[in-house]
């Protein structure tokens, strides 16, 4: 049988919030894939197409804000929702600015990202 669960990526450079997301995900139902960069992620075998993207905006290298816009340049409509420990405003309206599905300061309620992500997927 076909598993119909949705892939949801999760770019995120801290270990334990990436670890966290990924069990959040997992027990509600979603297939999670981990990666620890936007880098990391634009490495990734094409064959992998995630339905979702929980993506943060400060990853070290290649901001998360950087790979979106490098994703919707390159044409893509893959949702992404952006999680952030950073308080500035200026974040929020880029990621805006770039269509995102939802925005959460870190740390966020578990339902509401669940609820985005449902949102992100049409469920």
């Amino acid at each position: 049988m076909e598993n119909l669960r949705r892939t949801v990526a999760v770019v995120e450079d801290d270990a334990s919030m990436r670890r966290s997301v990924h069990r959040l995900l997992n027990a509600s139902g979603f297939h999670s894939i981990e990666y620890a960069s936007a880098e990391e992620f634009l490495r990734r075998d094409q064959a992998v197409n995630p339905d979702c993207l929980i993506l943060d905006i400060d990853l070290g290298g290649m901001s998360g804000i950087d790979l979106q816009r490098s994703l919707k340049d390159a044409g893509s409509s893959l949702p992404v929702i952006f999680i952030t420990a950073l308080d500035e405003i200026a974040f929020q309206k880029q990621a805006e600015r770039l269509e995102c599905i939802a925005f959460f300061r870190k740390p966020f309620q578990a339902s509401l990202l669940i609820a985005a992500i449902k949102t992100a997927l049409g469920d």
